[in-house]
């Protein structure tokens, strides 16, 4: 029996029993397609955090006070010290002390209300350097950020983001305007471009002004000299490294501290974060693919199955052919084929429907799905194998059967 003879046998054998095929089929779609999808929301997933990491700016480094010890010995978190200022970002801004570093940003944050004539709104004041719009890769969408001289002179000026400038006036058009923080009239001078939400804020929902006005109109108190965050720009990724040991053996020596263990501030980079998202994910990812591929042992033992109860109810014809003279390894071939093509049916289905609702699902849920070739490539291979694998034990007890023994069978 030739192969083209074979394709055409086995293609009519399994047309004959059409329902059983498609439920045979459909367990193994359904696998292949929860598959890709699995790794296509993992994929997705990590982009997704990456991208989200990395609008806080290219190569940076973010440098965090210590935590702080109150007078009844309660110990806060990391950031709850005073222990940053703004000497500290000069002398990291100094090409002496770090020559890998291309920018830095110093950080005073605090939660106020922005207020107009009309409405007020809660946001993030953020007081900082003119630097920061680089260091942070933020863009404007409209009127300009504040200058050297606007921070020099303590001047009364202010940046919105796209969200601020909308609640307080109901479009971004409001360069020029005036709002009220902490009692003190503000001009607006720009509006920054939209970059949606970071892990942990609404990146278009803060009112930047600069260091020395949040200083000594906005915070004031002891604490006005410190800084809540510094943000450290390495020249370029190769170099966040070297800046990194730029950054803390500038900061140890500021603070008179030999004992790295003992530092008063932490540096977190975006590769360390990056990496450990990207595990968790990737953990999470290899657990639910490996949920998803039951479903594909189901389908391959439906495979199985279906192939048989085919030989079943084809023993006297696979006795016919044995008793005509077929050899074992023809009635073997015959079968194998017939479970392969169910399974390869079931793979590139299953990619398909995966395909689109790779599609169709980021809409719905909001999130990225990464359709992955390899991902497409392997499931159907697997499908493939899947169909070959559960096939060989019927394939082989229908080739075994003798001849006189098939012919008597009812």
């Amino acid at each position: 029996m030739t192969w083209t003879e074979t394709l055409r046998t086995g293609w009519a054998a399994i047309r004959s029993h059409g329902l059983r095929s498609t439920l045979t089929v459909l367990g193994i779609l359904i696998g292949i397609a929860a598959v890709i999808l699995t790794v296509g929301l993992g994929l997705g997933t990590q982009k997704d955090v990456s991208e989200q990491i990395s609008s806080l700016g290219s190569n940076l480094l973010i440098v965090t006070p210590g935590s702080s010890t109150d007078s009844d010995g309660m110990r806060g978190g990391f950031g709850s010290a005073a222990t940053l200022t703004r000497s500290d970002a000069q002398a990291l801004a100094s090409e002496v002390n770090t020559p890998d570093v291309a920018g830095v940003a110093p950080e005073k944050s605090t939660s106020l209300a922005v207020e107009t004539s009309e409405t007020n709104w809660t946001t993030t004041v953020v007081g900082t350097t003119p630097e920061w719009l680089d260091v942070r890769s933020r863009e404007l969408s409209s009127g300009e950020f504040f200058t050297a001289d606007d921070d020099a002179e303590a001047a009364a000026v202010v940046v919105l983001g796209s969200q601020t400038a909308t609640e307080l006036f109901g479009s971004t058009d409001v360069v020029g305007q005036v709002v009220t923080i902490a009692d003190t009239p503000f001009t607006v001078v720009g509006v920054l471009a939209s970059e949606g939400a970071a892990a942990s804020a609404d990146l278009d929902d803060l009112a930047v002004i600069p260091l020395t006005t949040a200083a000594e109109q906005v915070v004031g108190g002891s604490s006005r000299s410190s800084v809540s965050t510094i943000y450290v720009q390495a020249a370029s990724a190769d170099q966040l490294a070297a800046a990194y040991q730029e950054t803390e053996t500038t900061l140890l020596n500021l603070h008179s501290i030999t004992d790295a263990d003992s530092a008063d501030f932490s540096i977190n980079s975006q590769d360390s974060l990056v990496s450990t998202a990207t595990a968790v994910y990737r953990t999470l990812t290899v657990l639910l693919t490996g949920i998803a591929g039951l479903s594909l042992l189901v389908g391959g033992i439906g495979v199985m199955n279906i192939m048989l109860v085919s030989v079943t109810e084809r023993t006297r014809e696979i006795g016919l052919r044995k008793a005509l003279g077929a050899p074992p390894w023809a009635i073997r071939r015959q079968f194998l084929v017939e479970a392969t093509v169910l399974g390869l049916a079931g793979g590139l289905l299953g990619a398909a429907l995966g395909i689109v609702s790779a599609r169709v699902l980021p809409d719905l849920l909001d999130t990225s799905i990464v359709v992955s070739g390899a991902a497409v490539a392997g499931s159907v291979v697997v499908a493939m194998g899947i169909g070959l694998v559960f096939g060989v034990y019927p394939a082989t007890r229908a080739a075994r059967l003798a001849p006189i023994d098939a012919l008597r069978s009812e």
